[in-house]
């Protein structure tokens, strides 16, 4: 007979795995049949049970192994990763599976990575090693991780990048190397990496990146390099870059953009340039052969918009010039960008935007000229506001007046936009601190309003100068705002406060000709303009040459004191020359007794010359004939004619 043991059913969870602080322990709770514990079990069955539930153990304790957690590290079955940010780890930890993916060893206190640590990850994609102390890269570190897409050294003690460190990662898209020490890129540091998009090396004490350090990377579409000590960037070393569509250099020591430093990115899209505090000038060529479609130049030195470089820049579509120290914004200075939409100008220190500033730019739909110090901001600076949408002027000392009205009627209309910070009015004082929006209608004609240039003392101003004269026209003239006051020569000559020449326009309106020639004879016009209008004035100016000796040293004095006309500052240097009469006989007989002297050696030279002609003789008759006389000696016969000969010397 068989002997039958008693039944036991294990309900609930058989074996529950719980974590300790060492190793895991299994609790395994029995119930009976009807939901009672079983307490009275036979010999056997005791048994049989224990041996189940080791066997359960050991199968529960594998499979939660081979999920792979570390200790203090948190793990995602669904994401495949592991995280041990910020643990204090000082080598790799034990227990990491196999198909981990994403595993974050970040914040902690890795000092070497070396050849084979990470080799059983095979299918890792995104490792992230930044915030540790690695000093050091072993060639092939990274060898195997064929999948492996994202690498992150940031933050680290690396000097120097061995060739070969980044070998075999055929599949990596993603590599920062930034906030490290390294102080040169070495020939053929990334070679293998042709697979890789992004790059970031910046914030390391860079002296020099070595012409081939690129070579390789023919896939990389984004370059950033930041607070390094270079002082030049080499275009040898960029133009193996030919997929390159964003280059990003910032907190830089360099002075000046080399004429042909991004010759070969054609595809390059986006150029950023961030303070480069020595940087005062850019080449007319230093842009050329880029087809750009933004363009960032901001915290640096350039008092004037780069007109000559941007020139070949006809596809740019975005242009940031934000603080630099560019006080005026000249006309036509954007002519040649077309195809612009957005302008920024923050901080820029601006103070003018002139006339037909914005010249050219049809299709500017987005404008910000806030924090400068404009005044105003009048509709002629641009060619067409027809596509303008948005505008911000906020942070400026802005004077309400007709010179505004403009942006309120495109703003009532719903044409234009402040993009949430609307402008606010420092001038006149009753309006100060209202915003350009909170105006109503019945307002705008209290305070929008102009009043139209007139000029004062209009008496005609006939003015007879000599040659070598200063010569100066008063034009004073008053109206709200204040108005701007130029002049217009004979010549059609266009005169301003900022020309440069004999001829200029002091703070006051007056026109002053330094050294009048006859030249300048004619009808000067006084033009006084504002916003309400213009009004005019005419002057005349006569201009009488000097006799010969004044006129010699009038030349003299003008050549001496206006050499370099364009720095004078009403210093004029006058030159002396006395001619006595002493002075003009001795030239007298100096000139004298030189062409005496020139025809004595001719005569000379002739007899020398004849002298040397051989002793032959030329001879010749001459027949003279005695003028016949009356008296006794004429009929005597005497008086025929007589021959003689006469030698030729």
């Amino acid at each position: 007979m068989r002997r039958k043991f008693p039944s036991v059913m294990v309900s609930g969870p058989v074996i529950r795995p719980q974590r300790g602080a060492g190793s895991d322990r299994v609790v395994v709770p029995l119930a009976a049949e009807g939901g009672a514990m079983a307490t009275c079990l036979g010999p056997q069955s005791r048994g049989l049970l224990l041996l189940h539930w080791f066997l359960l153990q050991m199968v529960t304790v594998a499979s939660v192994r081979g999920q792979g957690c570390p200790q203090r590290c948190e793990c995602s079955s669904k994401l495949e990763s592991v995280s041990c940010q910020g643990k204090r780890l000082s080598a790799l930890p034990d227990g990491i599976s196999a198909d981990t993916k994403v595993l974050d060893l970040s914040e902690n206190r890795l000092r070497w990575v070396e050849r084979g640590d990470l080799l059983p990850y095979l299918r890792l994609e995104v490792l992230d090693l930044s915030g540790n102390a690695i000093g050091v890269l072993e060639p092939d570190a990274f060898a195997g991780l064929q999948s492996l897409r994202s690498l992150s050294l940031r933050g680290n003690q690396l000097k120097l990048i061995p060739t070969g460190s980044f070998s075999r990662l055929a599949n990596l898209t993603s590599l920062d190397l930034s906030g490290n020490k390294i102080v040169i890129l070495l020939d053929f540091t990334f070679q293998d990496l042709r697979s890789l998009r992004r790059l970031e090396v910046g914030d390391n004490d860079l002296v020099y990146i070595s012409n081939k350090a690129f070579l390789g990377l023919v896939g990389l579409r984004e370059l950033t390099i930041e607070r390094c000590n270079l002082t030049s960037i080499s275009g040898q070393s960029l133009s193996y870059l030919r997929s390159l569509v964003t280059l990003r250099l910032r907190h830089l020591s360099i002075s000046a953009l080399e004429e042909q430093n991004f010759r070969k990115l054609g595809g390059l899209r986006g150029l950023e340039i961030d303070h480069w505090p020595l940087l005062e000038h850019i080449s007319p060529h230093s842009l050329q052969g880029l087809n750009l479609s933004w363009l960032s130049i901001t915290h640096t030195n350039l008092t004037s918009v780069p007109t000559s470089a941007l020139r070949a820049l006809a596809h740019l579509t975005s242009l940031n010039l934000s603080y630099n120290p560019i006080a005026v914004l000249e006309s036509w200075a954007l002519r040649d960008l077309v195809r612009l939409r957005e302008l920024h100008m923050v901080g820029a220190h601006l103070v003018t935007v002139q006339s037909y500033a914005l010249g050219g730019l049809r299709q500017i739909g987005l404008l910000n000229l806030s924090a400068n110090a404009l005044v105003t901001l009048e509709e002629g600076a641009f060619q067409s506001v027809g596509a303008l949408r948005t505008l911000r002027l906020d942070g400026n000392p802005l004077a309400c007046d007709c010179r505004l009205l403009w942006i309120l009627q495109r703003r009532k209309k719903s044409l234009l936009g402040f993009d949430g910070a609307a402008p606010v009015c420092s001038l006149p004082a009753e309006v100060q601190g209202r915003a350009l929006d909170a105006f109503t209608d019945a307002a705008l004609l209290d305070h929008f309003t102009c009043q139209k240039p007139r000029i004062r003392n209009r008496r005609l101003q006939q003015v007879t100068a000599r040659e070598g004269q200063v010569v100066s026209f008063l034009c004073r003239a008053e109206g709200e705002p204040t108005p701007a006051v130029f002049w217009i020569s004979p010549q059609r000559r266009r005169v301003t406060t900022r020309s440069a020449g004999r001829l200029t326009v002091l703070p006051d309106g007056t026109l002053e000709i330094r050294y009048a020639q006859v030249t300048d004879s004619g009808t000067y016009i006084c033009i006084a303009s504002n916003a309400g209008g213009n009004d005019t004035y005419f002057a005349t100016l006569t201009v009488s040459g000097l006799p010969l000796d004044a006129a010699l040293l009038a030349n003299r004095t003008y050549y001496a004191g206006d050499l370099n006309d364009t720095s004078l500052n009403d210093t004029r240097v006058f030159l002396k020359y006395t001619l006595d009469l002493q002075t003009i006989l001795i030239s007298t007989a100096m000139g004298c007794i030189m062409f005496l002297g020139v025809v004595l050696f001719c005569f000379i030279l002739l007899f020398v010359w004849s002298r040397g002609r051989g002793q032959h003789k030329n001879n010749f008759s001459v027949e003279y004939s005695f003028r016949k006389v009356d008296g006794p000696a004429a009929s005597g016969g005497q008086g025929g004619a007589r021959k003689f000969n006469m030698k030729m010397i």
